[in-house]
């Protein structure tokens, strides 16, 4: 039953796993807007859902001991893809990368679709609970 659960849920906590990383990424842009020489960086959402989807499916543990047959597996958080360098819009005098124009931009729609797959995420949970409860 809870394999069930689990995968029923699987997608959508790698979407927000992939999702949260991705918003440090760009809050690191933003951070860093007027440090000279840095290069903004993003990662490729679909990589590294594929990665995720990957790794979910392979169910790679981690190396550990468990005393109990009840004991979870541990399955790595990491996300495949790794960030990646943002393509130059427009370059600056000191080698900075940030377009805080994209980065506003990129934030706010990661934060929408974050905020959508919570909401999915809480529609799947409450038809189970109804399915459970028998309404």
């Amino acid at each position: 039953m809870i394999n069930k659960l689990d995968a029923a849920l699987s997608f959508h906590q790698n979407a927000l796993r992939v999702r949260g990383q991705r918003q440090e990424l760009i809050a690191a842009n933003i951070a860093n807007a007027d440090t000279p020489n840095y290069k903004a960086r993003d990662l490729d959402f679909g990589a590294a859902m594929k990665s995720a989807m990957a790794g979910a499916a392979n169910k790679e543990a981690f190396n550990t001991n468990k005393t109990s047959d009840k004991h979870l597996d541990g399955i790595p958080s990491s996300i495949g893809g790794g960030a990646m360098f943002r393509p130059i819009v427009q370059g600056s005098v000191d080698g900075n990368t940030v377009d805080m124009d994209v980065e506003r931009n990129q934030f706010a729609d990661n934060a929408i679709r974050y905020e959508a797959s919570i909401i999915m995420i809480n529609g799947q949970l409450k038809k189970m609970l109804a399915a459970i409860q028998g309404q």
